[in-house]
């Protein structure tokens, strides 16, 4: 199972999450999106998935934070006690075992991150 994790602001846009997916994902295609919990009714997001026509997860506080990420970014350290929201949701929904496919990458205008984990399991 490929897992997109998605990492964004309040005022990120389609394009915003788009652009993070495809600079991530490369030739890889999501089996599921995930994200921290609290921003699954993001309308951005929301459009993404029916887009991609993927289930979407949303991980839960705890579980992000108990994920090891590459990335160590202040701004995630603050806000969500992790390296990297994009990384830790895909790792987490990815399953035990999960490894990452590709360290988060920004968008274009910096509004959403994307990383990508592979696992066996949701």
């Amino acid at each position: 199972m490929i897992v997109a994790g998605m990492g964004f602001r309040a005022d990120a846009t389609l394009n915003s999450l788009r652009s993070a997916l495809a600079l991530a994902c490369g030739t890889h295609r999501p089996d599921l999106i995930a994200t921290a919990a609290g921003k699954e009714n993001h309308d951005a997001l929301r459009a993404l998935v029916a887009e991609l026509q993927v289930p979407l997860h949303a991980v839960p506080q705890a579980t992000l934070a108990a994920q090891s990420t590459p990335t160590l970014s202040p701004a995630a350290q603050a806000a969500r006690n992790t390296g990297s929201v994009a990384e830790a949701a895909a790792l987490a929904a990815a399953g035990s075992g999960a490894h990452l496919l590709a360290p988060r990458h920004i968008s274009t205008d910096r509004m959403a991150t994307c990383a990508v984990a592979k696992g066996t399991l949701t």
